[in-house]
């Protein structure tokens, strides 16, 4: 459950607060609960458009990072590809969002869900991708339609799985996403993969950039309020944006030759299959069903005071399913439910589904106008850098918070340390495992993946209360566990 807010329904904010602070005095507190209440397009508009920015740079990182990896990103000779991936990036993920909001059939939890590009799956497209151009996007692709298809049909078991994603498990596996990221993000706020080598790499000029995003970014979320606290890893960005075109670092080139509307291409990179990548995607739809199992129990513990149903869990998770098969089959990435916007739910105080539809017809507009995408990729590579060191220690933070409510019994924390110790280590050193097929480097050198399914796993396996275990605790040099937290 999240930490209580102040609710601008209980009572009303500044003027730099969320724009429907003026409107708190004729909305009751079982209204602002109600996820069917639409509270007016002067509330709804400005709140879904925050609800965009709150999500904007977290929904574009994935496919910079992608692309980047084959080759097709920052530097490259053509940014179309990349530019397309923006722009899906965004209509698919205005896509997803609609899917939860309004719903369509069984898929959707009709609650005020906002979907955008998953971080989970980058420690597994990256492996995927890596230095092999624009062919690679078609198995990646691929691999991600059919996963996406295979987590729809999974949605319909959630309930019977919940048994086996305690906090534990879910925090690990959030805590490994954070953990496989963050050299992606020290690598950019460097000068990005394409200097490694050269003198460039690493120089001040591209600490100083990144410096600006990361101190902008923690002070206005420290010290702003309302909309600039919100959106405060976008203004970063912008402020480091503004310092690079003071310095020469920005050219505008590829904005004045994009076009104004981009449509969507089915199977624009193509299709090919490859066994890793549809194994890596089919495991990675479960971790996927983590987040959205997380989210959607946060939206509806913190904002409604309830637990969320069993109907609203299985219409979630195959919206999931369905907006990844459906984005993937046009060339964007998978998606899932973003936990920054459960936050702000918890802090407007308002769960209205059509809210975050009005944020999500706005995203698929912008998906369709190619130049924002050809701006974004003017964006300097160390300025984006300092944005995502931001946004993945954010990932890891959130895994503590989840694993601040774990009893941290001996078999707790060693169940924990072994996953911990071996999925860390191989991805570490993948070097260790390079006598294996392909498609096993890739699944144990992700991170993410042998985490989870050890976790799970022994998790399963290991009773609560195990004579063994007891005995060992009792003649190990180990500390009682309590004597560790």
């Amino acid at each position: 459950m999240l930490s209580p807010h102040p609710s601008i329904v209980e009572r009303p904010m500044t003027t730099a607060a969320a724009p429907s602070a003026r409107h708190a005095d004729i909305m009751t507190p079982e209204q602002a609960r109600d996820p069917d209440y639409f509270p007016g397009f002067a509330v709804a508009i400005p709140l879904g458009i925050q609800h965009v920015l709150a999500m904007f740079v977290s929904n574009l990182t994935p496919p910079i990072i992608v692309a980047g990896a084959a080759g097709l990103g920052f530097g490259s000779e053509n940014p179309a590809e990349l530019i397309y991936m923006i722009q899906m990036s965004m209509i698919f993920a205005g896509i997803a969002t609609l899917l939860q909001t309004i719903g369509l059939g069984p898929a959707g939890a009709r609650l005020p869900i906002v979907q955008g590009t998953s971080f989970a799956y980058l420690p597994v497209m990256v492996p995927i991708v890596a230095g092999r151009g624009v062919a690679a996007m078609a198995e990646l692709m691929t691999a991600a339609m059919i996963g996406g298809l295979l987590h729809t049909g999974l949605s319909f078991f959630v309930g019977r799985i919940r048994f086996a994603l305690p906090p534990m498990v879910t925090g690990l596996v959030v805590l490994m996403i954070g953990l496989s990221l963050m050299r992606v993000g020290i690598q950019y706020a460097a000068g990005g993969v394409p200097a490694q080598g050269t003198p460039a790499y690493g120089a001040g000029e591209s600490w100083l950039l990144a410096g600006i995003v990361v101190v902008t970014t923690l002070g206005l979320s420290f010290f702003a309020r309302g909309i600039w606290s919100t959106a405060a890893v976008l203004l970063g960005l912008l402020a480091g944006y503004v310092v690079a075109a003071a310095m020469g670092r920005v050219s505008l080139a590829p904005v004045a030759t994009a076009g104004w509307i981009m449509m969507p291409s089915p199977f624009h990179f193509g299709f090919a299959i490859s066994a890793a990548a549809i194994l890596g995607f089919c495991l990675m739809g479960f971790i996927s069903d983590i987040e959205s199992i997380g989210g959607v129990s946060a939206i509806c513990e913190g904002s409604a005071g309830r637990r969320a149903t069993d109907r609203e869990l299985i219409g979630a998770t195959c919206a999931d399913g369905l907006g990844t098969a459906l984005a993937a089959m046009f060339g964007a990435m998978p998606n899932t439910s973003f936990s920054q916007n459960v936050g702000l739910i918890a802090i407007t105080g308002i769960m209205s589904r059509h809210i975050v539809t009005i944020g999500a017809v706005f995203l698929i507009l912008c998906g369709l106008a190619p130049k924002i995408g050809a701006l974004i990729t003017t964006i300097p590579i160390e300025v984006l850098g300092g944005g995502v060191i931001v946004m993945f220690g954010m990932v890891a933070s959130a895994a503590v918070s989840i694993l601040s409510g774990v009893d941290w019994t001996q078999r707790n924390m060693l169940i924990f340390g072994a996953a911990l110790s071996v999925s860390v280590g191989l991805e570490l050193e993948p070097a260790a495992v390079s006598h294996l097929p392909e498609t096993l480097r890739v699944m144990l050198t992700s991170g993410v993946l042998p985490a989870a399914i050890i976790a799970v796993v022994l998790n399963l396996v290991v009773p609560l209360r195990h004579a063994a275990a007891e005995a060992i605790g009792a003649t190990s040099h180990f500390p009682p566990a309590h004597d560790l937290v």
